[in-house]
């Protein structure tokens, strides 16, 4: 069949495509001509193909629906006293497969916090881009030969994460494995030598290497301490580092190799699951990092490298006299003048573990709220202008597209909305905050967008049982109102079931809200310094004993089209 137009005889085939795109149509004085996006026209009241009712519109598949869970790999259970990326890693994906999730959310992967008040804090790294050495599994040494099996410790029968106990038992072994795969010949070897000359990983990880090498001579509470030459980097200073500390620092790369080996291992094998891994980034770096100690001109720095001001926030619902946070400010000035070049690198490491991840504290890159660093409490710091699109525009520029996650929750002003919007990232909603106010709160499901995330709470957040136990009547009745014929014994579930049928193209659930677990198995209480991160799934619990939470799961995301 062809089609008559004043332009061509054009073949329908070559004309009309399974999924025809409209042009606005054109008017003359003769017709009105329908303008197809291939190039083809009609005129009003001419026939259409044959085949046109099966011109149905189809998703992008960049839009679909999906749904997964967070759960921290220190959370998994396991044998040695934390969760790690062995078995019970794989086991988990295979869990989250057969549940039909494709999304896995984990908090930031880096060294965490184990000085005085940071109790294994992954929001009080270390370092921004190295990897929690914790995590590597032992099991998984055994099988690349670079330990024995009789070398193993006996089980730790712990429910909760001790950091310094399993610090004191994994810490040795895990450097003797570095130690053997640095004296070793072979593939495992060249392959240590490929990523130390990696020039995506070389800069940061000798920065990491040597800063991690003077902390351990020097023992100090920061590196504002250290002696003068080391504090200011003076080249003779650091070559001296490396001739004493040499093994040290080889130690130090090799253990970084492993658990990027490892973590690799773990992301193909999500990669065959379907399943996409979001991480986690802090907008922030602590102040004793090599973040820091190397790039001091990024920072608001005074001349003896001490913080002129600090992060956090203003009073909110966590905290009346605000969240002081203590990491050193961007200087943004100078962040601009050398490109954002600190920042694209940080990027590109984060693409290098993540099929995409979530910003935390986002706004700040529209206004940031800025505390003298001798104050005792945030109330007393101010707003001042972020870099806002500038800042993404030389990332994107250099890096490409990213998949980023807005964590766009708190005090939101429009210059934050206008941001978020103008890179295209989907921002989020949290079902805990939906139900305290009225109508127009931004986390009830109706107000939802669809390009955003939809959380039923996030790791600051208690679980839902837990909420829900300590919830005032009043927004117990609204929750029951709203979300309709729910059973309050089995909350948990209501609130998932209300996320899932959310709007929102994706939906996150943390692995304790699936459990049904009640206060205790919190992650995190923001403004506290006790007591958090150590959470994990009970050593009772395997994820091959959770068919019927994973049947239960699949059901739900069958019903609200969020299957993978």
């Amino acid at each position: 069949m062809a089609i008559c137009s004043c332009l061509t005889l054009i073949p329908a085939s070559l004309s009309f495509p399974s999924k025809p795109l409209f042009s606005n149509p054109t008017i003359n004085r003769n017709s009105i001509r329908v303008q197809f996006k291939n190039g083809g026209s009609l005129t009003a009241g001419e026939d259409l193909p044959l085949d046109y009712e099966s011109w149905l519109p189809k998703r992008d598949g960049k839009e679909r629906r999906r749904a997964g869970v967070l759960l921290h790999p220190t959370s998994f259970p396991g044998p040695y006293g934390i969760g790690d990326l062995g078995p019970q890693a794989f086991h988990f994906l295979d869990w989250l497969h057969d549940a039909g999730c494709s999304l896995w959310q984990v908090l930031p992967l880096v060294p965490p916090g184990r000085r005085a008040n940071e109790e294994g804090s992954p929001y009080s790294g270390q370092d921004a881009n190295c990897g929690n050495t914790l995590l590597i599994s032992l099991e998984e040494l055994v099988k690349d030969g670079l330990l024995f099996k009789e070398e193993l410790p006996k089980p730790l029968d712990m429910d909760r994460v001790n950091f310094t106990d399993v610090s004191d038992v994994k810490d040795p072994l895990v450097a003797e494995a570095a130690k053997r795969l640095i004296s070793s010949e072979g593939e495992l070897k060249d392959q240590l030598l490929e990523f130390r000359k990696d020039p995506n990983i070389a800069g940061w990880l000798e920065d990491a290497a040597y800063f991690a090498a003077i902390d351990d001579t020097v023992n100090t509470f920061s590196w504002y301490e250290w002696p003068e030459s080391l504090k200011n980097r003076h080249l003779a200073a650091l070559e001296e580092i490396y001739q004493s500390k040499k093994e040290y620092i080889d130690m130090f790369i090799a253990q970084q190799f492993l658990f990027q080996r490892q973590w690799q291992k773990v992301h193909d094998y999500a990669r065959t699951k379907g399943i996409s891994i979001m991480g986690d980034m802090p907008i922030y770096v602590g102040y004793h990092s090599a973040d820091v100690w190397a790039n001091k001109r990024q920072f608001l720095l005074n001349r003896s490298g001490f913080p002129l001001l600090v992060s956090g926030v203003p009073p909110d619902a966590f905290s009346e006299t605000g969240q002081l946070w203590n990491s050193p400010l961007y200087d943004w000035k100078a962040m601009e003048r050398d490109g954002f070049s600190w920042w694209i690198r940080r990027l590109s490491r984060a693409q290098n573990l993540f099929d995409e991840f979530r910003i935390d504290h986002f706004r700040g890159f529209a206004g940031f709220w800025a505390v003298p660093s001798e104050a005792k409490v945030a109330l007393v710091g101010r707003w001042k202008v972020g870099p806002g699109k500038s800042l993404f525009d030389a990332i994107y520029n250099s890096v490409g597209e990213i998949n980023i996650i807005a964590e766009d929750l708190g005090v939101i002003t429009e210059d934050v909305v206008q941001l978020r919007q103008s890179i295209g990232a989907p921002g989020m909603a949290v079902l805990q905050f939906g139900f305290g106010s009225d109508a127009e709160n931004p986390h009830l499901p109706h107000n939802h967008e669809e390009k955003q995330v939809v959380y039923t709470g996030t790791h600051d957040n208690d679980t839902i049982r837990g909420w829900w136990d300590v919830l005032p009547q009043e927004e117990k009745s609204n929750v029951v109102k709203y979300l309709g014929n729910i059973d309050v014994e089995d909350i948990s579930w209501g609130l998932i079931q209300g996320a899932l049928s959310s709007v929102a193209q994706t939906t996150i659930i943390p692995m304790q809200d699936i459990l049904g677990l009640g206060s205790s198995a919190r992650m995190n209480t923001p403004a506290t310094q006790y007591g958090n991160w150590n959470w994990r799934v009970p050593q009772s619990t395997t994820f091959d004993s959770l068919t019927s939470e994973a049947q239960r799961l699949r059901d739900m995301l069958v019903m609200y089209g969020r299957l993978q």
